[in-house]
């Protein structure tokens, strides 16, 4: 892995550390056990086209209770970004590693985004029998579970016109902030130096450059959707879903479809918040995911 050299990543990597995965290595974070050892560990799996530093305000206020463990999916963040087809069923091999190199055989699953769908691939995985691990409990958040409903932006679909190769000058700092920020919500904006830190793990090893890459994620929600938002829908743990109320692409609607498949869900609305509620407003995002996890 290339030198470290901006403050915030080397802060950030001094938290973790790696383990290897067919797609290079994979940085991770991990918590101490928290007050209550009875309660499962929370794995955090972030969506596109960020990192585990989106949950930084978050780790800290769940690490009080229970082990948090937080990862950079393969082309994210720290973790390595090799020039190759990345896929979500790629990114759950990438999790069962780090769920093997930490030990655990039961994990709370917190999702978001683009990592909603690599959680549905780990729970199709658990229903088929051939998951390492269990989920007990899982919380999801803002994510186009329903690719017929997302409201893909123009960056999004801009990238997906691109072939699936490595191209410079795509998106450079000030696109790719304004990019995040237009979809947050505008009374909620997040913090400019987040949204600086965000580019810097993007740039990190010139991960900018494989954004038309990493984006095929959406084509293998198109193409396997029944598998993911299946598993989502029909996984028996328990279900509780947290939405930023304004998001502009993965639309509010969305949970109301989820809850007719799941009618057992517990939904928690982020009335003024839009796709990123935990840049948005962490203190009530952290708060609604604390009320929804087991005690």
């Amino acid at each position: 892995m290339p030198p470290v050299e901006n403050q915030v990543l080397d802060d950030w990597l001094a938290r973790g550390r790696f383990t290897p995965t067919d797609s290079g290595a994979v940085f991770f974070m991990t918590t101490p056990a928290g007050a209550d050892d009875g309660l499962d560990p929370v794995l955090i799996i972030h969506g596109y086209p960020t990192c585990s530093f989106d949950w930084r305000r978050v780790i800290p206020v769940l690490a009080a209770r229970r082990q948090v463990v937080a990862l950079d999916l393969p082309g994210f963040g720290l973790s390595a970004k090799p020039d190759e087809r990345y896929s979500i069923r790629k990114y759950a091999d990438a999790v069962e590693s780090v769920v093997r190199a930490l030990g655990l055989e039961r994990v709370a699953l917190i999702t978001h985004d683009m990592g909603n769908t690599v959680g549905g691939e780990l729970l199709a995985r658990a229903l088929e029998g051939a998951l390492s691990f269990e989920v007990s409990e899982r919380v999801l958040t803002n994510g186009s579970i329903y690719i017929d409903m997302a409201q893909l932006t123009a960056g999004q679909q801009m990238l997906l016109t691109l072939p699936d190769e490595r191209i410079e000058g795509v998106f450079e700092e000030a696109a790719f902030t304004e990019a995040l920020a237009a979809i947050c919500s505008p009374a909620h904006q997040p913090d400019p130096e987040d949204l600086a830190a965000l580019w810097a793990f993007m740039a990190h090893d010139d991960g900018h450059t494989l954004l038309a890459r990493t984006i095929r994620y959406i084509e293998d929600r198109r193409a396997e959707e029944a598998r993911f938002t299946g598993a989502i829908e029909t996984h028996p743990s328990p279900l509780g879903v947290v939405w930023g109320e304004l998001d502009p692409v993965a639309v509010f609607a969305m949970t109301a479809r989820l809850l007719e498949a799941r009618p057992d869900a517990a939904l928690v609305t982020l009335d003024d918040v839009g796709h990123f509620p935990m840049l948005e407003a962490p203190e009530r995002f952290t708060s609604a995911i604390e009320g929804l996890l087991s005690h």
